[in-house]
């Protein structure tokens, strides 16, 4: 693939495909493209694995996918170590903001060095280059497509530049890539926190929950203040603390399954942990040389400006606010990593009107996609919105009627009635 499309003569890079064949040739449909998520994911595994298609999905279609620029086998972004390392999770004064400001310029420098030119061209829009020369290459006249999570702007953006070329497009668990920074950041925030209210809830309803009986919350908002102390063990690197960030993310992980007796069961033996184990607790550098670094990708993507620490500091604090147990959303990270990062393709609203309506499948209390966006993306692509009542970041695979109503419309091209909803099922 040409590393910069505006120049198709120039530097080129291998993009990584695997293809799974329809398992019956005589019902074959086409070639369903997956854009995996992220970013970081390995669209390649995904298909070798054959974890996240149906069987009515594998026995209809040839089913494709590729690590997307930058990712696993597509010419990884590779960093050194330690330059990453230093980038912090959470900012804390000026010194430090001025610190990561240069700090993020040397890694950028390095990631390139090492890297190659492709490490300048990461960006999603890029990347919707290469899916429809890969759309061309298995002779597919028009894209049959499922996006899930940080897929669905590859898929979005694809609907956006090529409307005429879409058969078909599921996008599950969608970003909304139409928002300025301020109400993008609260949207992460508001769903993370709607994530944990309903974690909270099934433990006061649920006997199997370790904290059943137990003000969760009380539990959660110790574990927090000990961790801001520094007082909190991490179990899985012995003389480390786990950070509020870290603590959090952890959490907000649990949450995408979701996992809520696993998180239940943490809280639980995070609390019964001494805090005297963690007295001289350090983290010390990694052992590794390099590093591969996918949120590259999401600072080409994202135009997140910030000025300097007080302005940082107020987002950390309205993000409390929306947030005031999860404290800080995943999307914190990106605001230190991304500090000076050029943007190739920032926010904006699609324009672009595809001839057959887009499929957006969203989740009633997912943790990092809100569902009122979800519905924003639907309108602003004149698709439907299929809802699923439930619980996770992801239906497909958890709801039979999600999955069944999808397969249905990728297959058949039988778009549900507006407004159906699926039943939630209770996790475990």
């Amino acid at each position: 693939m040409p590393v910069d499309w505006a120049d198709p003569a120039g530097p080129r890079f291998d993009l990584a495909l695997a293809r799974r064949p329809a398992t019956d040739p005589a019902a074959r449909v086409g070639v369903l493209f997956f854009g995996p998520g992220g970013p970081g994911d390995s669209g390649v595994q995904k298909v070798v694995e054959s974890v996240r298609f149906s069987a009515e999905q594998r026995r209809r279609f040839d089913i494709v996918s590729f690590d997307p620029r930058g990712v696993g086998r597509s010419n990884p972004v590779v960093c050194a170590a330690d330059l990453l390392a230093r980038v912090p999770q959470v900012i804390t004064d000026q010194a430090q903001f001025d610190a990561t400001v240069r700090d993020n310029a040397a890694l950028r420098a390095d990631c390139r060095a090492r890297t190659g030119p492709v490490f300048d061209h990461l960006d999603t829009r890029s990347a919707v280059r290469d899916l429809d020369a890969v759309r061309a290459a298995f002779g597919e006249e028009r894209l049959t497509f499922h996006g899930s999570s940080y897929g669905t702007l590859l898929g979005a953006q694809y609907a956006d530049e090529y409307p005429h070329r879409v058969r078909a497009m599921v996008l599950e668990s969608v970003i909304d890539h139409s928002l300025p920074m301020r109400p993008f950041l609260a949207s992460q925030a508001a769903a993370a926190q709607d994530s944990f209210d309903e974690f909270v809830a099934w433990c006061d309803r649920a006997a199997e929950c370790a904290l059943h009986g137990q003000d969760v919350r009380a539990r959660w908002a110790e574990l927090l203040d000990r961790a801001e102390r520094g007082e909190l063990p991490d179990p899985t690197r012995p003389g480390a603390t786990l950070t509020p960030f870290a603590l959090t993310a952890r959490a907000q992980r649990d949450l995408y399954g979701p996992d809520w007796a696993v998180l239940a069961g943490r809280i639980a033996s995070w609390s019964a942990t001494p805090a005297s184990a963690a007295a001289a607790a350090t983290a010390g550098p990694g052992t590794s040389a390099t590093a591969a670094n996918p949120l590259a990708i999401f600072c080409q993507d994202w135009s997140l400006p910030v000025d300097d620490y007080a302005e940082y500091a107020r987002h950390l604090r309205r993000l409390a606010a929306l947030a005031p147990d999860v404290r800080y959303p995943l999307v914190v990270q990106a605001l230190a990593l991304c500090l000076g990062a050029p943007v190739g393709n920032p926010q904006h609203r699609p324009r672009g009107r595809t001839d057959v309506p887009v499929l957006v499948a969203a989740t009633r209390h997912d943790p990092v996609s809100e569902f009122d966006r979800a519905a924003a993306v639907a309108r602003q692509l004149r698709g439907v919105l299929l809802a699923y009542e439930g619980w996770g970041h992801g239906s497909y695979t958890t709801s039979p009627c999600m999955g069944a109503t999808i397969d249905r419309y990728l297959a058949e091209l039988k778009s549900p009635a507006p407004n159906t909803h699926c039943p939630p099922l209770e996790p475990r």
